[in-house]
């Protein structure tokens, strides 16, 4: 499978938009590989994570995303249910997943119901260990023109997240420990 070849199909005459998600992604695949390889993830796991970590944001393609070169007709917040509709009919349901459940720490059906999300009434959050992996490193990089290359700190992430509420701050915390980025030594893997 070419994680890039899928992006050009869904962004096909849209080579800024491509061009934004692509180089944003490539950083969240280096990132989550190497939370990954710290854990002690497999080869498969590891490649699994690589190709979910280029594809996690393929349904911004669809959304209306002006800031993205993006003038679909669903709402930004949609890209992860997209995506995952995107990727199940490409015979991708693991990473279809992935998509779908990347959004911030994952939302809740609660969090859906609270905020008014238009979206499908269900837990879009994080269940495995590659799924909360990748939602990770996709925490610490943003689209924002001018900050793709940045990698933002664990501070700023708790900041970004704390707006959501303090759970989402714990869950974060959560992650940083089981995935040994709190300093501490690496989790054994399952």
């Amino acid at each position: 499978m070419n994680p890039r070849a899928l992006l050009e199909k869904y962004f096909h005459n849209n080579s800024q938009g491509l061009e934004i998600v692509y180089r944003h992604s490539r950083r969240v695949a280096d990132k989550a590989l190497a939370i990954a390889a710290r854990a002690g993830r497999s080869e498969a796991e590891l490649l699994f994570i690589e190709e979910a970590a280029l594809l996690h944001d393929i349904g911004v393609a669809r959304t209306y995303s002006p800031r993205l070169n993006c003038f679909g007709k669903a709402p930004y917040i949609c890209h992860g249910v997209i995506g995952r509709q995107m990727l199940d009919s490409e015979g991708l349901p693991q990473h279809a997943l992935v998509c779908e459940r990347h959004i911030g720490v994952g939302l809740t059906a609660r969090d859906i119901v609270d905020q008014k999300l238009r979206l499908p009434l269900r837990e879009m959050s994080p269940v495995t260990d590659c799924e909360r992996i990748v939602a990770l490193a996709d925490l610490f990089y943003s689209k924002k023109g001018g900050e793709l290359d940045l990698e933002k700190s664990t501070d700023q992430v708790r900041s970004d997240l704390l707006r959501f509420g303090q759970e989402k701050v714990r869950i974060f915390e959560s992650w940083l420990r089981e995935f040994s980025l709190d300093g501490a030594a690496p989790a054994p893997s399952n």
